[in-house]
């Protein structure tokens, strides 16, 4: 286990319901939500410009769940590093683990 971390995470209601829907419908497990959402970072950090879809999903509204997945500490280090990368363009953003975190999650339920 030593090489995972867990991270938490705030969500709309609606949007922990759509994402605990598309895990099972995309046929992972109650368990393999970690590896949804995991996958879903890495494919944002994939894109040049995630800095502006984080900043995008500065509209959402709402936060009442807590959420949390465990991932690999690589991962883990790629969000750090993102995290920075994002403040330096944005530095008034808050939140910015969770925002890396609802984004991916709202890209990958859009089809990205």
């Amino acid at each position: 286990m030593a090489d995972k971390v867990k991270i938490t995470f705030v969500l709309p209601e609606m949007l922990q319901q759509d994402l605990k829907q598309q895990v099972v419908k995309d046929g992972y497990d109650l368990r393999g939500k970690s590896r949804w959402v995991a996958e879903a970072i890495t494919r944002l950090l994939e894109v040049t410009i995630f800095p502006e879809f984080v900043k995008m999903n500065d509209e959402m509204q709402g936060f009442g769940k807590f959420e949390s997945v465990v991932v690999g500490r690589d991962l883990k280090k790629q969000l750090d590093e993102a995290i920075i990368h994002i403040r330096k363009q944005y530095p008034a953003l808050e939140g910015v683990q969770s925002r890396i975190v609802r984004t991916a999650i709202v890209q990958r339920l859009l089809g990205y």
